[in-house]
């Protein structure tokens, strides 16, 4: 049996690491109440989902990570050559109603949408509607460059924004999608503001580098490419990627979500927790008062394609064995997925000869290795295809206070009960976990 000892850097892939502070018109101040220790001493975390061969390992190593990090639940799910044959669920997706988590629980998966926008990105283009060395602003007419504003903004190219290397760097200006009370007074707009207002914004703002020089992780250029697609297709964001991007791959379930309050919570969705001394924020909406950041402390729709999606771990390996072809006929013409997997050969925020982002995903060390991390207030996940036939994805209700550190166990979890090897369940368990449409929900 093939053995995965797989280990890659820890990047900075995540919303909630440059939002930190910035949601909200005024940031904290108040501090809720300490969570409890979910699981004190030898306190056992409930399991669900099928016991396979094999599954020792991850229940020891899932279990430990829920205690180490005191976070209530997590899920995971492992597919091989195509096929389910692990799906599991740990701890509570509700702690206070004693709600178990189950392997096909909804999460927030943060950054991983930028996958599911790259992939619709890269359709367009395979349908002649789209060239990607376009520039935004060509396609986007109703945006233009302020007045005495940086004119290296016309340069920037559809391949700039996937690759992020539009020219936006959060650690020399900050990330622009957590400046809602910002954007709101410079615009004169009440909050929430949205992707189209935070674009409309940054036409007057300066760049960090000249587009297409360097990569700087852009949250913002996200924001702009989910414009695009709905310019050249004519469709809703949310609906063109449902229906032509995910559809296509079986799966049903996935939607933008809500962040307004708990009560909005799908009907499969889990709870999501702050860290022991979060500080309450001022909410981003009317009259919400101070609020913990998970609900009311962002606009989820500001950022529905760079983060804003939720999705079960199970769905999630059901896209990357569709991205790959393993499980399904790929999304995109072979020449474009290699495309998408390419090196670009840029300066990049992070330094490794072996490891790159190409237009959409991280690979390395190796080809055939994607990942890609995200974390949004109150979840974290890993989606991982490790090149040697293991597609596996984990998330969890809580990003805690160091989501990178917790980005780090996430992976050696895995990584670690993967080491020899996993059999799982002979019987391909993606029949088990259907994605079924969830019932249409209203804002």
């Amino acid at each position: 049996m093939m053995k995965t000892s797989l280990r890659w850097p820890s990047l900075m892939i995540t919303l909630s690491l440059v939002f930190a502070g910035g949601c909200g018109a005024g940031g904290g101040g108040s501090t809720p109440a300490r969570l409890p220790t979910f699981y004190p001493g030898d306190t056992a975390v409930p399991a669900t989902g099928v016991a396979v061969p094999g599954v020792e390992p991850f229940d020891r190593n899932v279990t430990a990570l829920l205690k180490k990090w005191n976070i209530p639940g997590a899920s995971i799910a492992v597919a091989k050559d195509g096929q389910l044959i692990l799906a599991r669920g740990y701890g509570y997706a509700d702690f206070e109603s004693r709600q178990v988590m189950q392997p096909d629980s909804m999460f927030r998966i943060g950054s991983i949408s930028k996958v599911l926008a790259s992939q619709a990105i890269l359709q367009l283009r395979d349908q002649g509607t789209l060239d990607l060395d376009a520039r935004f602003l060509d396609i986007l007419t109703d945006y233009h460059v302020a007045p005495g504003g940086d004119s290296r903004l016309r340069d920037i190219t559809i391949r700039h924004l996937l690759q992020h290397s539009g020219g936006w760097d959060a650690g020399i200006s900050g990330d622009p999608m957590g400046l809602q009370g910002t954007i709101s007074r410079a615009l004169n707009i009440p909050m929430p503001v949205l992707c189209p207002d935070v674009v409309r914004y940054m036409m007057g703002r300066p760049l960090d580098f000249a587009p297409g020089t360097r990569q700087a992780y852009s949250n913002f250029g996200y924001c702009v490419l989910s414009q695009v697609i709905e310019k050249v297709s004519g469709e809703p964001f949310e609906l063109y990627v449902r229906d032509h991007v995910l559809a296509p791959m079986d799966v049903h379930a996935m939607s933008i979500g809500y962040s307004q309050s708990l009560s909005q919570r799908g009907p499969c969705e889990v709870k999501y927790y702050e860290y022991n001394g979060a500080a309450l924020v001022d909410s981003v909406f009317p009259g919400g008062g101070k609020v913990p950041t998970p609900y009311g402390g962002f606009e989820i729709l500001t950022i529905e394609a760079p983060g804003g999606w939720i999705g079960s771990t199970i769905d999630l390996t059901r896209v990357m064995t569709a991205v790959d072809g393993s499980r399904v006929a790929p999304l995109l013409l072979p020449q474009t997925t290699a495309e998408w997997i390419a090196d670009p050969h840029l300066p990049s925020w992070f330094s490794s000869a072996d490891y790159w982002y190409g237009l959409g995903i991280f690979v390395g060390p190796t080809p055939g290795t994607w990942y890609h991390g995200g974390a949004i207030y109150g979840a974290k996940s890993e989606l991982v295809r490790d090149g040697s036939g293991y597609t596996w994805a984990i998330m969890t209700n809580s990003m805690t206070q160091d989501p990178a550190g917790l980005a780090g166990d996430l992976d050696l979890a895995m990584i670690g009960a993967l080491a020899n090897g996993l059999e799982g369940s002979p019987v391909d368990l993606y029949a088990q976990y259907p994605s079924l449409p969830l019932p249409p929900r209203h804002r």
